[in-house]
């Protein structure tokens, strides 16, 4: 799925602010005028919607100097401008691993993220049948993680590698309370695409995204 393709699924029937939110979101920072490039309509109509956002707490704006002029400014959301996009069942998921570490121990937690992590490649392997290209296989694997609640996207590079994006966590909460289910990702997508895989951002480590450096 490309950039496009999330966006124009996503965004064709919401109303502006929604869309607004979703670019934030997919692409990060962004001025008032580019907003409105992207979407069809002026840059003062977007810095008005972008005003009203941050009277609700879910934009923030910042201004870089670029040279002689004013400062340009910029856009991008707060934490609660991400919370609109939640972390699936965060509270109930980081209480079950916390049941399962404290009266089973760490080697069940384990045990358990191993399960998940086998039943996860197995999956995606299953999927990957009769996909014959590299590009066939991201487009599949992008689609599977965006229905998972990743938000994902592939691009092509100037080095002939692939970028695999994904916008959002769904199970970031999780991964931050044990770490182990992050740990196999690289490996799955590896195995899963055939090809050589290296993780480039980590929202654990506080990147906006995680994204991943594809090639054969």
């Amino acid at each position: 799925m490309s950039r496009n393709d999330l966006e124009n699924s996503s965004t064709s029937k919401q109303p502006v602010a929604e869309r607004l939110l979703l670019l934030l979101k997919t692409r990060g920072e962004l001025q008032a005028s580019d907003a409105g490039k992207i979407l069809g309509t002026t840059g003062e109509a977007m810095r008005q919607q972008f005003n009203k956002l941050a009277k609700e707490g879910l934009v923030i704006s910042k201004t870089s100097a670029q040279g002689v002029g004013r400062p340009a400014q910029y856009w991008q959301l707060t934490a609660s401008g991400h919370a609109r996009y939640p972390d699936g069942h965060a509270d109930l998921t980081v209480q079950l691993l916390r049941m399962i570490r404290d009266s089973l121990g760490e080697t069940a937690l384990e045990r358990l993220i191993a399960t998940r992590e086998s039943e996860t490649l197995e999956n995606y392997q299953q999927a990957m049948q009769g996909a014959d290209s590299l590009e066939e296989r991201l487009c599949r694997l992008t689609s599977i993680r965006t229905r998972e609640g990743y938000m994902a996207e592939w691009q092509q590079q100037a080095d002939n590698s692939y970028l695999l994006i994904e916008n959002h966590c769904p199970i970031c909460a999780a991964a931050a309370s044990c770490q182990g289910f992050c740990r196999a990702e690289r490996e799955i997508f590896s195995q899963t695409l055939n090809a050589h895989v290296d993780r480039t951002e980590h929202i654990l480590q506080g990147a906006r995204r995680c994204a991943y450096r594809i090639w054969l």
